[in-house]
Parts: structure tokens; sequence; C-alpha cells
């Protein structure tokens, strides 16, 4: 892992423990000399993040549409920054960038951007590894969900388990680089 994309929220959330939980991951990359490639902003949980690898030493790649850069909440202080015309080329750059990547915590947006990602491995668009940072137990309804449609056979075992799940930024690097996809779905019986 060279590149790490990470999806996540542009407010900080309800509790502490969310900012906390993306300066650990910050810490966790930097330390590991995993750049990190993101939203592009300076707000929330995102800048949190940003602000928390550049400040240990790491490499930060931000994309960020024009529309939101027009709102002046680009970080300003990136390795390097990409600007682009919408947010279906925002996933595409930060898709070619990484290695593989992770939610955090954050809203339909963030769910939107992994839901994307981890569709595409599903089909064999990438075979990069597909995680959830689940911080203070946010993401248990989604778990849930997950399981939920495994049981209706709207998603097969072994789609489910490319969602990795971990609250530990430690324990879930370290099953990225382990992580073997899955053969590619297909629909014959």
């Amino acid at each position: 892992m060279k590149r790490l994309a990470v999806f996540c929220g542009s407010s900080n959330g309800a509790s502490e423990v969310y900012k906390e939980g993306a300066v650990q991951l910050g810490k966790e990359l930097a330390k590991r000399n995993i750049t990190l490639v993101y939203g592009g902003a300076s707000v929330g949980i995102m800048g949190a993040l940003a602000d928390t690898v550049l400040n240990e030493g790491g490499k930060v790649i931000g994309v960020i549409p024009k529309l939101l850069e027009e709102r002046e909440i680009s970080h300003q202080h990136l390795t390097e920054l990409y600007t682009v015309d919408t947010m279906h080329e925002r996933k595409a750059k930060m898709a070619d960038l990484a290695d593989g990547f992770i939610a955090l915590p954050g809203g339909p947006g963030t769910l939107e951007e992994f839901f994307e990602i981890f569709t595409w491995a599903q089909i064999g668009l990438h075979q990069k590894p597909c995680g959830l940072l689940n911080i203070n137990n946010y993401y248990n309804p989604l778990i849930s969900l997950f399981d939920h449609m495994v049981e209706q056979e709207f998603l097969q075992d072994k789609y489910r388990s490319m969602a990795i799940i971990k609250s530990d930024p430690r324990m879930l690097i370290d099953r990225f680089n382990t992580y073997e996809p899955p053969t590619i779905k297909t629909y014959a019986k």
C-alpha cells in the first residue's frame, strides 16, 4: 500500500471520538509512509485527517471539484491538489490514485463514494481492498444491513467479505496488506 483513499465527513459529527479516530488513522498512514488520497477539503474530519498526516510528515493528495473549491473549503497546504469538474471525476481520479479505500464516519456522500467503489470491486473494475473504519460502532447498522442482504440473497457472502471492517486503523491497514479479492461476479447459474 503506497496510497490509500479515505472517504469521510465534511463535518466533525456529534462526538469528538470521530475526529480522534481520523487523527489516529492519519498518524498510522504517516507512520507507514502511506500517502493519503482524499476529497481535498479543510473542514470536518476530512480536514482533521489531512492536517494530521501533514503534521506527522506524511503526504496528502486532495481531489476536489470546482464547485466545492469555489466555496473556499479546499485545503491550502496539501502535497498536491487536483481540481476536477465534477463529483464523478473526483471519484474516478481518487480511484486511479489509490491502492485501497477506507470509509470513516460520514453522511450520504461518504456512503455513496464507498458503495460505488465497493460495487466497482464486485464487478471487477478493480481488485483493491475496501474497508470501513468502524469508529464508535458508527457502521454497526450498515454491517447489519450487509448481513441482511446476504440472508435475503441480494449479496453473496464472498462479496460481503470484501467489506473489511475494523475499529482500529492499524488492524484495518494490516488486513489490507493481506487482502485477496474474490472472483469477479458473474450471472451464470
